[in-house]
């Protein structure tokens, strides 16, 4: 689904949006650390956030990255949301060491322990190039 240079942009370590829809029909989106997993998008979250919420109600979300400076590719990526449990903080801790330095990842992590993480994994189903 994802060419070479979409690939490229979404292994990096940087602040992605997720837009998921609120109950009353609005958009709710926010900044939020990613990885690629394959060709499905991972994110993680403490289990009642909004977001969660939200994509249990209505899976459909949609990450843009990119962009930033001016003229870099920029991608929007529409898919559905699938909501999985993360007991162990396997995801979690996967991410959290994808964007940080060893010693503040684990210091993060251990500030975490007693989370009730969920991942949320979206399976895309569009991906426009923006720029």
């Amino acid at each position: 689904m994802f060419d070479e240079q979409a690939r490229s942009v979404l292994s990096q370590p940087v602040i992605v949006r997720l837009t998921t829809i609120r109950p009353d029909g609005y958009p709710h989106t926010i900044p939020i650390w990613f990885m690629l997993d394959e060709d499905e998008l991972v994110l993680f979250s403490v289990r009642d956030n909004r977001k969660v919420k939200n994509a249990l109600a209505n899976p459909k979300g949609c990450i843009t990255i990119g962009g930033d400076p001016v003229g870099s590719p920029c991608y929007l990526i529409d898919g559905d949301l699938v909501v999985e449990d993360d007991p162990d903080h396997d995801m979690a801790t996967r991410i959290t060491r994808h964007y940080e330095e060893p010693d503040k990842a684990e210091e993060y992590l251990q500030s975490w322990r007693n989370e009730d993480f969920v991942v949320l994994r979206l399976k895309p189903k569009r991906v426009v190039k923006v720029s």
